[in-house]
């Protein structure tokens, strides 16, 4: 026997019929509506929403350019410059999905760190952290694609470098190598898989973002203070409160990233990419994205063998266990305070990984020589050592400062939360 529809609240006649036999307004509306936030997010809890506008303009942008591009090696890198030269506002579309990525990345490490520093791994949230990361491997596989799409040097070249990785695996390197290039060589199969799989990965990204989204609203979100909100007096809906103040930051945000499309739309990308690709001529110095840096620094920071593994395996090994890492994360801090805002040593690691990462990133940029390469291996040991040592030691020695009773408290101060409750 069919239920009965449930009466709805909305004004409008056709989305209240809608929504009588379709609720998915009264979904959006409890999601994003009433939903009980934190009363004390600061601005950095905005990164969340940009992100998720940077995903809908990269996907709405590459779909426009997918239809002028030609993923063939004869034809990509002039159907690039056909885009930027003879289709209608073609150079707009390419260049705000080509600085989209970056910005895209700015946005992600922000909220990725602002988690790392409130403790928003910690239970109950593993899997919101887990999902989170899973988005952040994802979009590292779909930038890399993406970035050989052009065909320059530097997309040709880079394409070489890291697909020749995997033949660093012993027995099956080299038939990964193979598989993944579509023949003996970078060439026009490679091309072609890696731009319908940078076409594809984005809706699947979309899908874990909406499983990501999901997890934090069963679990509710984390603040600032890092304590669970105690009752109504410590949150508010979350419209008109926060989607006014999500608002704000993505118009703000967007400012910077319109000056960046129409002032400065080469400062993060690589002149020899602007070079058509050629398999007989090897670029002076090979060198990815700014946003791969710091995980190619600690793939190069490796110069010696260890046990019979040669230093090129242990290089890979690293590289990926320093994504690896991340999802194992809410068990290798062992501290039950979640927020470094009451951890002060923690506070010290925590900006010293952040320096540690700053470092990798420009010894990644530099030639594989001199100072650059003990920079990138001192970053290297401390981010090993910040989550596979620090992190499990520090929970159990250090001492944390008291922490407030409620978030009211943590905001409005001890007397005028307690008036709040009393009220």
């Amino acid at each position: 026997m069919a239920h009965s529809a449930q009466p709805s609240t909305f004004q409008n006649p056709a989305i209240r019929w809608i929504d009588s036999r379709l609720p998915i307004f009264s979904m959006m509306y409890k999601e994003y509506g009433e939903y009980p936030a934190p009363r004390n997010f600061n601005y950095l809890w905005n990164f969340g929403a940009i992100a998720g506008m940077m995903l809908v303009i990269m996907i709405a942008t590459g779909l426009f350019l997918s239809m002028q591009y030609t993923p063939h090696v004869d034809f990509a890198f002039q159907s690039v410059e056909r885009i930027m030269r003879d289709v209608n506002y073609g150079w707009l579309m390419r260049y705000i999905h080509a600085n989209g990525a970056s910005m895209f990345f700015i946005a992600v490490y922000i909220h990725i760190f602002r988690g790392l520093y409130y403790g928003s791994y910690k239970s109950p949230r593993e899997l919101v952290w887990i999902f989170g990361v899973l988005i952040f491997l994802l979009m590292m596989a779909t930038a890399f694609m993406g970035y050989v799409l052009p065909w320059g040097q530097m997309s040709f070249w880079g394409a070489t470098v890291i697909t020749n990785l995997f033949s660093a695996i012993p027995l099956v390197g080299e038939n990964i190598v193979t598989w993944l290039w579509g023949g003996f060589a970078v060439d026009n199969p490679t091309l072609n898989r890696f731009y319908s799989l940078h076409f594809l990965l984005p809706f699947v990204i979309l899908g874990v973002v909406v499983i990501h989204v999901g997890a934090f609203h069963i679990t509710g979100s984390n603040n600032p203070s890092g304590i669970d909100p105690k009752g109504p007096q410590d949150t508010l809906p979350f419209h008109p409160y926060y989607t006014a103040k999500d608002s704000f930051g993505i118009a703000v945000f967007l400012i910077f990233y319109a000056f960046i499309v129409f002032f400065a739309p080469n400062l993060m990308g690589h002149a020899d990419n602007y070079i058509q690709a050629n398999p007989l001529q090897t670029p002076a110095h090979i060198v990815p994205e700014w946003y791969f840096l710091p995980f190619y620094a600690i793939l190069r920071s490796i110069t010696f063998s260890l046990f019979g593994i040669p230093a090129k395996l242990l290089g890979v090994i690293a590289m990926f266990g320093a994504i690896a890492i991340l999802f194992v994360l809410p068990w290798l801090d062992t501290s039950r305070v979640r927020s470094a805002r009451f951890r002060p040593i923690y506070r010290w690691c925590f900006w010293l990984l952040v320096a540690s990462v700053i470092g990798l990133g420009y010894a990644g940029s530099q030639p594989p020589e001199g100072l650059p390469v003990v920079i990138g291996q001192v970053g290297m040991v401390y981010y090993f050592v910040h989550f596979l040592v620090i992190l499990p030691i520090l929970g159990k020695i250090e001492r944390p400062l008291p922490l407030p009773r409620s978030i009211s408290e943590s905001v409005l101060g001890p007397s005028a939360a307690t008036n709040t409750v009393k009220a």
